[in-house]
């Protein structure tokens, strides 16, 4: 059986984006808070300023930084961003658009040894293949929905058709050992009522965080994906109760614990813990 990672709650819960061809943009998000910073190559820089953005963040990885730095590749196929990225002190991993079969990101793993990779899925074949690629290579640390290009491949009006998709995602992330991989972005930054609503649905997806396009996006997140008061206190009496190794068993309010349960409630736990420190 594979394991989970052994630290949940050190798992990112907010991934916020910044446009590469933008420096001050990118320093304010390296300030917002944000557990991850993602500096951006691909879709929200125009083509005609991406050479200058590889050139803002080859500088601007040139040290290492507090807040990880993930960097969204142009594409996948872009050997000359890989090499110029992949020897950074600053650079904590790769993110890969549009990835589409294990094959790709090995070949992105041999240019850039030792990088950590996200992969991209943003296509019904990646969706397809979202375990062959989870597993494709030890450097592939998560994988992760591109929704809005899924959404136009798929041809579904609106996110009720990305149910399944979402679900086959979080299954091969968890069953490759990977952490649960964190939701798209949610594209209306004023609708933060919207995007509430929206985690707490990923989150009961099996999700465990987003990506954000704005620094307003990111308490709104963090409060859906962290455990509620009474969900600690469930667990911490889930544990408690586990604690006299009596096997399963049942609480007084009826609940039923077993190991499932209380594994689940340890890394409810570890979340809250974790996430106060």
């Amino acid at each position: 059986m594979i394991s989970p990672p052994a630290t949940p709650g050190a798992w990112p819960l907010t991934w916020l984006y910044a446009p590469g061809d933008r420096p001050d943009v990118v320093a304010k998000a390296l300030a917002s808070g944000a557990d991850v910073v993602i500096v951006d190559l691909e879709d929200a820089v125009p083509p005609d300023r991406r050479a200058y953005a590889l050139a803002a963040t080859t500088d601007l990885l040139s040290s290492p930084h507090p807040v990880p730095v993930h960097v969204r590749l142009p594409s996948a196929h872009d050997t000359t961003a890989i090499a110029a990225l992949a020897p950074l002190p600053g650079l904590a991993a790769l993110r890969v658009p549009k990835v589409t079969h294990g094959t790709d990101i090995g070949r992105i793993a041999d240019l850039a040894p030792g990088v950590p990779l996200h992969a991209l899925l943003e296509s019904a074949l990646a969706v397809e293949h979202a375990h062959a690629i989870a597993t494709a290579h030890p450097a592939v640390r998560g994988i992760a929905l591109g929704e809005a290009d899924l959404r136009a491949d798929l041809g579904v009006p609106d996110d009720r058709g990305l149910d399944w998709p979402r679900s086959r995602v979080v299954v091969a992330a968890r069953a490759a050992g990977l952490p649960p991989p964190a939701q798209s972005v949610h594209p209306d930054i004023r609708d933060l009522d919207g995007l509430a609503a929206s985690c707490a649905h990923g989150r009961a997806l099996g999700f465990l965080g987003r990506a954000a396009i704005h620094p307003r996006q990111l308490p709104v997140i963090e409060r859906a994906y962290l455990p509620a008061p009474g969900e600690i206190a469930a667990a911490e009496e889930i544990v408690k109760a586990a604690a006299a190794d009596a096997g399963a068993q049942a609480l007084p309010d009826g609940r039923f614990v077993d190991a499932a349960v209380v594994a689940a409630a340890h890394r409810t736990l570890a979340l809250a813990r974790n996430r106060r420190t």
